[in-house]
């Protein structure tokens, strides 16, 4: 306390923030740098005075971090957020340990440590804490944007788009591709925009075309987008560092449905813990189903299983098999593999607020039993209505969707596409082939073979995608039930919408209608764009392309390595559009007026 006092008397108050502005500023910078130098490290093959400049570099921007740090330490002790505790601790603890090495050699410590302290001495623990550290101040200066009271289509729309272009210079890396393989801008730009709107279109095949390095850079896209841009940065900002002013709750409430502002820190938690547990007991699922069958060492197997569960998990559909898991290595004798992708995708696709209210569920009955079991003499308060509307409707539907679609494409494709399949196969083919079109683009066949009945049932299946506030894309199930049961509702000669004794707010159901409308004006405009840009294509596979990419599904009818190049500009476009939402979207790039305080009389248009 007494040094409290007199760094104060030295430093008044207005000095040290301004001294903390020129930190963050100049730390921002630095971080940028850092970033770029990984990148830079990542992507090239340096030569020894180049890599001996990024090394150069790693240790200048660890001396400011570790300054900054201490600094921070000295003059904000007594106005650290108990929020920022938590990640003030962690960066702490990780600059110490990079520290150690720095400041006691190797030769002064005890042999037993010797292996410890190589390893935090390694240029790889070293990149780890910086990038981590870099990633936290570039979250921090985003967050502090997005607390200007910005217009959160228009945050969301930037995010997505920074983030896609940093996927397009990183694929553009030489280390990214395959060698002697120089990858265009446009391919880039489409993959890049592929992976992050979790889509799965590709012109190129993504075995042949990228290395190890490429792939994971994909992976990573496929991640971010899943998730969401602002799920990441709000989570390192809100959570981490103690930021994020009340407008940005707001935002985050409403973007993953938290339904109070308390809570928005534990389900902001509960999406990322539910993410990684599904995607890591995925990945094992997936490794023991293909393990020794599909002649690769232990390390492919492990790629292969953890990139496949994440592209299923967010519904993605990127796969690293020439054919995508039609490939004959996986075609015959995997039915329990393709079983695992389905209820990944499923899982993917019923969204967050579902899953943390499972938890809810689970908590409750689990809670109840312990008591039993121990006889806890406190009476717990019980609940009838643990599941919300929004749950009982998502799996309802779901439900509905994959046993209707896996029961009408089994029997339109059992002599058909499927005929050369055993019995198992074919039930486990058509499962599969009636999930991954919401939304996630895997293909076990290729979808030629598939009679024009099976592609219209696949085309509307796409269009209706997943739930909301998912991985997936499409109008969603959700805004699909709120229609019909309006127009059941109008049939009826009901003056107001209910689904499972629950009345439907007419916001709820404007939004529903407007997705609608919207989503068919766009497809229709954009299928006679197409048309005119590509007169020599099927206009059956142009269609389906296009709806494929607005729902963010990834399926193809072997049209997208044909698309010219202001034709994939199209399919970008309309990838993002459909990753971000069409009101989103559209809300980014327009005017808000003030509501006026005043109503017109009402009127009747005859509608009939």
């Amino acid at each position: 306390m007494e040094i409290k006092k007199h760094i104060v008397a030295l430093f008044p108050l207005t000095l040290q923030k301004r001294i903390d502005l020129w930190c963050q500023g100049a730390m921002l910078v630095i971080s940028v740098v850092t970033i770029a130098a990984v990148i830079v490290d990542y992507g090239f093959v340096l030569d020894e005075f180049e890599t001996d400049i990024i090394h150069r570099l790693y240790n200048v921007s660890w001396w400011c971090f570790f300054i900054n740090y201490t600094l921070r330490l000295l003059f904000s002790i007594t106005r650290i957020k108990r929020k920022a505790i938590i990640m003030t601790g962690i960066t702490g603890f990780m600059l110490l340990l990079s520290a150690l090495p720095k400041f006691i050699p190797l030769v002064k410590v005890a042999s037993w440590l010797h292996p410890m302290w190589l390893l935090l001495g390694h240029n790889y623990f070293l990149i780890a804490t910086l990038m981590l550290l870099s990633i936290l101040e570039t979250s921090k200066s985003i967050t502090t944007f997005i607390n200007r009271n910005s217009n959160p289509g228009m945050i969301m729309a930037i995010g997505f788009a920074i983030i896609i272009l940093l996927g397009t210079l990183l694929l553009l890396l030489p280390r990214s591709t395959h060698e002697h393989i120089r990858l265009p801008i446009i391919d880039a730009l489409f993959i890049s925009t592929s992976a992050v709107c979790v889509t799965g279109l590709s012109p190129l095949d993504i075995a042949q075309t990228f290395s190890i390095e490429g792939q994971i850079v994909i992976l990573l896209l496929i991640q971010i987008g899943g998730l969401g841009v602002l799920t990441f940065t709000s989570f390192f900002a809100i959570f981490f560092m103690g930021g994020g002013g009340l407008y940005n709750q707001f935002i985050l409430r409403d973007m993953i449905g938290g339904e109070r502002l308390e809570s928005l820190i534990s389900v902001l938690l509960y999406i990322l813990t539910f993410t990684f547990v599904i995607e890591i007991a995925g990945a094992i699922a997936v490794w023991i189903s293909i393990h020794g069958t599909m002649g690769m060492n232990i390390q492919e197997e492990i790629f292969f299983s953890i990139f496949h569960s994440v592209s299923a998990f967010c519904n993605a559909g990127f796969s690293t098999l020439t054919g995508n898991l039609g490939h004959e290595r996986i075609i015959e004798g995997h039915n329990s593999f393709y079983l695992i992708i389905s209820l990944l995708v499923v899982l993917g696709s019923i969204g967050f607020p579902l899953l943390v209210n499972f938890k809810h569920i689970l908590s409750y009955h689990w809670g109840r039993i312990f008591n039993r079991i121990s006889k806890y003499t406190i009476k717990q308060e019980r609940f009838v209505h643990l599941s919300n509307i929004n749950t009982k409707l998502v799996l309802h539907i779901t439900l509905l969707l994959i046993v209707v679609g896996s029961v009408s494409i089994g029997l339109l494709e059992w002599n058909n596409a499927f005929a050369h399949m055993p019995i198992a196969d074919k039930i486990t083919h058509s499962i599969f082939n009636a999930v991954v079109p919401r939304t996630a683009g895997f293909n076990s066949v290729d979808l030629t073979h598939f009679s024009i009945l099976t592609l219209t049932i696949y085309t509307l299946l796409m269009w209706i995608g997943g739930a909301s506030q998912s991985t997936a894309g499409g109008i969603k199930v959700n805004t699909l039930a709120v229609a019909i049961a309006n127009f059941i509702s109008v049939i009826k000669g009901h003056d107001r919408v209910t689904l499972y004794n629950r009345e439907i707010s007419v916001v709820s159901i404007r939004r529903a209608l407007a997705t609608i409308f919207g989503s068919i004006f766009i497809l229709a405009i954009s299928f006679i764009i197409a048309i005119i840009l590509e007169p020599n294509l099927s206009k059956q596979g142009l269609l389906f392309e296009i709806v494929s990419a607005y729902s963010t599904v990834g399926s193809s009818l072997n049209i997208t390595p044909q698309l010219g190049y202001e034709s994939k500009i199209l399919i970008i476009a309309l990838m993002y559009m459909g990753r971000i939402g069409l009101i989103t979207f559209i809300s980014a790039f327009t005017h808000h007026p003030h509501i006026p305080k005043y109503r017109y009389p009402k009127g009747d248009v005859i509608i009939n």
